[in-house]
């Protein structure tokens, strides 16, 4: 994995990054016990969406404050996980044996700089998906109680590459690729490839899918129009299908705390409330 390049001074400067309380954020035992074993299974993928400055829970399901970022942030380097880009990650003849984990984030969201911020602050990196059509202004798809106000503009992603983050696509439009003809689709695909490599002046390869909403015909779409790599929102191990094109990604939602994404990673799956833990140790019992 590359090294991470210095942080331009404009992203420093715009966004700062509040320190969290360890103690506050501590794993508690069950989870830390079940953890010891992750990584087992081979890389996993996070996808995020919005980090928010606000003091509890943000409302969004798909939003996470800025200080339990940087607690599970914290928790995934203190583990021994390495954060390579997507683009690394498809780019390995084998997988890892080591802990590791992509962090992705999806639609490129102007409270992402912060979340960049607190990344290369960590000497971690991250692949972002971006939404072309709305570089610099508000997201043009339908609203579902998503942050307020613009996406990312191309002098900020910009900045992001520079401090070793990547820049992958998630169409023109956030566009649902199965409802497309295949016209339709292509442009998708390719047109905010090019967008994204005229904004970067560099290659893009990697690729996920709007709403998670994928088929084979999608895939193939996706392979055609150049991509390496495409992320779905599949639960599970990242590689566990063999495919670059059906990469699985764990969500990080609003109520997850550091326990519960420690367990995620263990179980490599959303269903870690108790209920399911405790379960799932009465069947180990009964084996």
């Amino acid at each position: 994995m590359g090294k991470v390049a210095r942080s331009p001074g404009a992203l420093r400067e715009k966004v700062q990054f509040s320190g969290c309380s360890t103690l506050a954020m501590k794993v508690d035992p069950i989870s830390s016990a079940l953890h010891r074993r992750a990584g087992s299974h081979g890389p996993v993928v996070l996808m995020y969406h919005s980090v928010e400055t606000t003091v509890g829970a943000p409302a969004w399901p798909w939003a996470v404050s800025k200080r339990r970022f940087g607690a599970q942030l914290d928790f995934l380097k203190d583990e021994g996980y390495a954060t390579p880009t997507m683009a690394e990650l498809a780019a390995y003849a084998h997988p890892p044996s080591g802990r590791t984990a992509v962090i992705t984030f999806d639609d490129g969201y102007l409270n992402n700089l912060a979340a960049c911020e607190a990344l290369h602050a960590r000497g971690m990196r991250a692949t972002w998906f971006v939404v072309t059509g709305s570089l610099g202004r508000e997201p043009t798809w339908p609203d579902d109680g998503r942050p307020a106000g613009r996406l990312l503009n191309a002098r900020e992603l910009r900045e992001m590459q520079a401090a070793g983050m990547e820049v992958g696509s998630h169409t023109v439009n956030h566009a649902r690729l199965p409802t497309l003809d295949d016209e339709a689709m292509e442009r998708e695909l390719c047109d905010s490839r090019s967008a994204l490599e005229d904004v970067l002046g560099a290659a893009v390869s990697s690729f996920a899918y709007p709403y998670g909403a994928w088929d084979a015909r999608c895939a193939s779409a996706v392979r055609n129009a150049g991509y390496a790599v495409a992320c779905t929102t599949r639960t599970g191990w990242a590689l566990r299908d063999g495919n670059p094109y059906s990469v699985r990604r764990l969500t990080v939602f609003n109520h997850d705390s550091t326990s519960s994404l420690a367990r995620k990673l263990y179980f490599g799956s959303h269903d870690v409330a108790w209920p399911e833990v405790a379960r799932y140790a009465l069947r180990r019992l009964r084996a």
